[in-house]
């Protein structure tokens, strides 16, 4: 009896270990929204705001918990509609290096996150964080890109997984 009181311990145990350390981030990449003009000041165009809006649309129901954005216009004009639209804050990160954010991004556990970076840095986003993007560069005319990259921490060990999606209008080939 003393045995078998031992092994459920132990068992229920285990369970909960490998339970609580599971656990699935979803981070979403995009670029920032169509600009005014290559100024590192500049706006979003009538257009760029569409796109934030369907952003904001596309992600609606995804559960985001956090909003990262370099600090420049551009950026954040196409994150505030989800912001406005979730009431979370916009934090900013630096735009020069990925390390930082990719190593802030792999402390997360059990989050939706949006990061809004820039044709120069998603794709590097997305490989810092274990992923493989078959885009071997972002066009400067390309806005439409939507990279979804899942991290499962498993109680041994995590896998990343990588859907490349688009969103909003089309970009013009």
């Amino acid at each position: 009896m003393r045995i078998l009181s031992f092994v459920q311990y132990i068992t229920a145990g285990l369970i909960y270990l490998m339970a609580s350390g599971c656990a699935t981030t979803t981070v979403y990449i995009v670029r920032h929204a169509e600009k005014v003009n290559e100024t590192d000041s500049t706006d979003l165009t009538p257009a760029g705001h569409e796109r934030a809006a369907a952003l904001a649309e596309t992600l609606r129901s995804a559960g985001i918990d956090s909003i990262f954005s370099t600090p420049y216009r551009r950026t954040r004009q196409t994150a505030e509609p989800l912001a406005r639209q979730t009431g979370l804050p916009i934090v900013n990160y630096p735009a020069q290096s990925t390390q930082r954010i990719v190593e802030r991004l792999q402390r997360i556990r059990g989050k939706d996150v949006l990061v809004v970076g820039h044709s120069n840095t998603i794709l590097d986003l997305a490989k810092g964080l274990g992923t493989q993007p078959t885009l071997s560069k972002i066009e400067s005319g390309d806005f439409d890109n939507l990279l979804v990259v899942r991290i499962k921490q498993k109680p041994f060990g995590k896998s990343v997984s990588l859907d490349q999606r688009t969103y909003g209008q089309p970009t013009a080939p």
